[in-house]
Parts: structure tokens; sequence; C-alpha cells
């Protein structure tokens, strides 16, 4: 609309002194992008081309904002005025056109990906329904043999195959070139950080990292038992005492994204005190037939 206009900061650190008031008035919906933030405050990289920043204001009031670090999704913000997305999507549709998909709020990515899609006519595919949690106040589980410790060192060789297997089992479809790339620089950031914790008993059992720090908070991931440690409540118990210390730690909250297809994970989240704040939808542009055909009529693939 006339009245509306999108800027793009240059940097994190002018996007985050526009953006941050309005994404933290939801700082539990918003706790992806503000983690995000953080991080790259810090430094950190997802790859080789910048972030894209933008923020949409209404005069002199912010409306909306969206995120994207590639090669990863768009992501829009919590609160964001649906009058704002045509603005975002043909932006972020000029200067990105490789973008493989977006995450946001339910009603919000829903209607971002009928604009992006009539735009281009590509097809898109919920990938996965995710549901946002917050913990104030940690339930202790029962508790199981073992416990727990900081991620080493040493312990990078396991660590490596678990990222793997995560990956494999938590993100299906996923294209990923160099998985095991992508599982040893995740392995590295989370081990270079100190947020990731493991339960040991008789060996490793299971591990959870916190990161991507909100101004009241800290997000709980990377949660993976191997197949032949589950139901004996490693997980439980890890992410029990990892949430805990975060809040001894002076954190007012713990938040964690949840696949709404797994039910278990879920109820044991839940069980621990963790509460459902929203829900969050995280879509996969896919190309028309037309897109993928070159001039001789075969197919051909395109990396995202």
């Amino acid at each position: 609309m006339a009245d509306l206009q999108l800027e793009r900061p240059p940097d994190v650190t002018q996007f985050e002194a526009r953006a941050g008031p309005f994404l933290r008035a939801r700082e539990a919906e918003n706790n992806l992008l503000l983690g995000l933030i953080t991080g790259l405050k810090a430094g950190r990289r997802f790859g080789p081309l910048p972030p894209y920043l933008a923020v949409v204001r209404r005069g002199d009031t912010v409306i909306a904002s969206a995120l994207r670090t590639p090669p990863h999704n768009l992501i829009l913000a919590a609160g964001s005025d649906p009058e704002a997305l045509p603005s975002i999507v043909d932006d972020a549709q000029r200067s990105m056109p490789d973008t493989p998909g977006l995450s946001g709020p339910k009603e919000l990515a829903s209607r971002a990906v009928e604009l992006w899609t009539a735009r281009t006519a590509a097809g898109a595919r919920v990938v996965m329904a995710q549901r946002i949690y917050r913990l104030t106040h940690v339930i202790p589980p029962r508790h199981s043999p073992g416990g727990a410790r900081v991620a080493r060192e040493d312990d990078r060789a396991t660590i490596v195959g678990w990222f793997q297997a995560f990956a494999a089992e938590a993100l299906p479809g996923r294209e990923d070139p160099a998985p095991r790339q992508s599982a040893e620089d995740a392995a590295a950031y989370w081990i270079d950080s100190g947020g990731l914790w493991l339960w040991v008993d008789n060996g490793l059992a299971a591990m959870a990292g916190a990161g991507g720090r909100t101004p009241n908070g800290v997000r709980v991931s990377a949660v993976f038992t191997p197949p032949d440690k589950r139901r004996r409540g490693y997980a439980s118990n890890l992410v029990a005492t990892l949430s805990q210390a975060q809040l001894d730690d002076g954190r007012r909250f713990c938040f964690l994204y949840t696949d709404l297809s797994n039910p278990t994970s879920n109820k044991i989240y839940q069980d621990i005190g963790y509460e459902p704040v929203c829900d969050v939808d995280e879509y996969r542009f896919e190309a028309s037939a037309s897109q993928t055909q070159d001039d001789s009529g075969q197919g051909t693939t395109t990396d995202h």
C-alpha cells in the first residue's frame, strides 16, 4: 500500500535498532529471529551470503519484519501486519529468487506463500508444522541413570554422527548437498560455543543445546537420542537439567520448537514444564513443471 515503506537496514546492528522493539513485544513468538540477531552480532555466519534484513513501516511505526540467513528460509516475524506481506514478498523475490521456502506463524505464513506462488507459478508445501513452547519453571521428570555434562572436543566424532542422524530423521526431504559437512559445522559451532550438553550413562546417551539468546531467554534445540538409547528418559532428564541451568543462570524463559507430527516429544516437553505459545509452519517452494524443463525438454535439478 502507498503508506507503507519497506527498509533494508545495511547490517544486523541497525536492523536490531529498527526492528528490535517490534520483535521483543512478542519475545516467545519471535525467539528464533531474536536469537539469530544475537548470533549474527557475535559473528556467526550461515553461509557466504549476507543476511536479508527487512522492516516495514507505516509512518514511524514498524508493522512487520523479516529475516533470512542464506541458504535457509525466509522467516516472517510474529505480529507482522498482513498488509505488509506484499512488500516483503516482492522485495524478497527480487533480491533472493532462489529462496527455498519460508517460515512463520501459521496464518501469516499461509498468506505469504499464496503471494509468493502467485508471482512465481511455483508450488509450495508444508514440510513441518511446529509449535513454539515457553518454560518458566522446570517440573523434574522421573530420574534416569547417569548425568549431564557439557560436550567436549573428544565427543566430536559421536556428535557429528548424531547431527547427521538428526537431520535425516527430523528434517526429511530437505536437500543438503553436503550432509557430512553440515553436521561437522553444526558440531563445531555447538562444541565451541559451550552450549551443547550431553547425557552420559555408560557412554554418551543424548544431546541437547541451548543457544540463540533473546533479551530474557534462550532457545533449546538440537535434542537427539540415538534409537538404541530411547525410552529410558535420557532426553527428558537432559532437557530438564539444561533448562534449569539456563534459569539458574538468570534467564527468565527457555523456548523450544516441536514437530507437531511427533506427539511423544510434545508430551515430554509439556511434562517438564514447557507451555504452548503458538503454531508456526515451515514451507518449501517447489518448481512448477515449466520451471523444471530446459530448452531441450529434459528435466533439470535446482540446488537450493
